[in-house]
């Protein structure tokens, strides 16, 4: 009884947490967590999965062929971004659906474990919220959060307030053996003991934040560091690229920085040029709205599309920019990202901030392929550099960053 061997419990019962985008991302995981475990599953808990998740492969599907390789692997299958259940391994079996008080590895999407945090809907009974249950989450040793690019795609914040919850003292006393529980989770140090592993095709500065704030493992963390060659070489026409460094002293100032540099410097030279087809791309959704409500107190003959425009709008936008009609089209980074759009019509592109995935820039330069004079003109700061060296190359990026020169010519 002198050490400490008997003490070999958490609070609760679930250990390992998944952060995943998409049903079908997280029916593959699940397949394979079933195949790498010598268990057997219950039927009646598999036919429930294969009814929400789907049964064929995704992988099987026949692919898109006007969409890229890319886009054709991340969104076949179910792409759904609300499911939330347990897995529970017992001696024999494996069971889906398990509570989650029961249940060793909870699967769930930000978005769907953020409403069952928060309590989800209203009481039928009393008309009130439901209270606040995030208890199962107290004594959670790893957090996998797999496909995070995609999840900044959806909702960050919603990421972001889960983490938060994860490791606090359990509002409620639960079934377990208080004599034998760690001695850290008494004292409000799991977190520390925590492993959290975050995967992503790409690095962002909120994943960098969470990689500070939210990993903080008393061993020590680990990230992954990559030199980029670019991505130039895909693009498929003869085209000046004129890159245009504008001076930002905070991330604060930033979006204001970049915003004011558009109005007095870019937004002129598109006003007194009588071409048209320009195509105006936004990476953010703050910077679309922006933009979008600039252009209308300017008058502009401008469409646009975003995540939240109807199909209808969509292809009026489309095509009024094809025909001449509108002389801007705003396009968003997540609209080019859920829908892969191929832009007709247009002879100038003006990118006011850099996407975040890479291969975007290169489809976005060659929709310029049938313009006889095609343009391109990038905004960029020197605190753009993650996303800037996935796209020109980390030497390159560099040079850009610290060069005296605020303008760069590619060709």
């Amino acid at each position: 009884m002198e050490d400490d061997s008997y003490r070999d419990q958490g609070f609760t019962r679930p250990k390992v947490l998944f952060l995943l985008p998409l049903k079908s991302i997280a029916r593959r995981i699940v397949k394979r967590l079933i195949q790498l475990s010598p268990l057997t599953q219950k039927d009646n808990s598999m036919g429930q999965f294969k009814k929400e998740f789907g049964e064929s492969d995704d992988e099987l599907e026949e692919p898109n062929s006007s969409k890229p390789t890319d886009f054709n692997l991340l969104f076949a299958g179910d792409v759904e971004d609300h499911f939330l259940f347990g897995i529970k391994f017992t001696k024999k079996s494996v069971k889906l659906y398990s509570n989650f008080y029961a249940s060793d590895i909870i699967v769930a999407s930000p978005l769907a474990l953020k409403l069952k945090i928060d309590g989800g809907e209203v009481t039928k009974k009393k008309g009130r919220p439901k209270e606040n249950d995030s208890d199962f989450l107290s004594s959670i040793e790893i957090v996998v959060v797999d496909y995070a690019d995609v999840i900044s795609m959806q909702n960050w914040s919603h990421l972001h307030a889960v983490l938060e919850q994860l490791n606090h003292l359990p509002s409620k006393e639960h079934v377990t053996n208080v004599m034998r529980i760690r001695p850290w989770y008494l004292d409000e140090q799991a977190r520390y003991y925590r492993q959290t592993i975050i995967l992503s095709s790409y690095l962002t500065p909120e994943m960098n934040a969470l990689f500070n704030g939210s990993c903080l493992n008393y061993e020590g963390k680990v990230k992954l560091a990559t030199e980029f060659t670019g991505v130039l070489p895909k693009i498929q026409l003869e085209i000046r690229q004129v890159y245009e460094r504008f001076d930002a002293s905070s991330i604060g100032e930033l979006d204001d920085a970049r915003f004011e540099y558009f109005c007095t410097k870019v937004y002129p030279k598109i006003q007194e040029s009588d071409e048209g087809g320009v195509l105006l791309f936004a990476s953010s959704y703050f910077e679309y709205i922006r933009l979008s409500s600039f252009l209308k107190s300017q008058d502009a003959s401008f469409c646009r599309i975003g995540e939240a425009t109807s199909q209808q709008d969509i292809s009026r936008a489309r095509l009024w920019f094809f025909e001449g009609q509108k002389k801007i089209l705003l396009y968003s980074e997540r609209s080019h990202f859920f829908h892969r759009y191929k832009i007709r019509g247009g002879h100038h592109l003006v990118v006011y901030s850099l996407p975040g995935r890479k291969d975007f820039y290169p489809e976005l330069v060659n929709m310029l392929g049938e313009s006889g004079n095609p343009r391109c003109n990038v905004l960029f700061s020197r605190l753009d550099l993650l996303k800037l060296e996935r796209i020109v190359g980390t030497s390159s990026a560099r040079r850009l960053i610290s060069s005296d020169k605020d303008m760069f010519v590619f060709c």
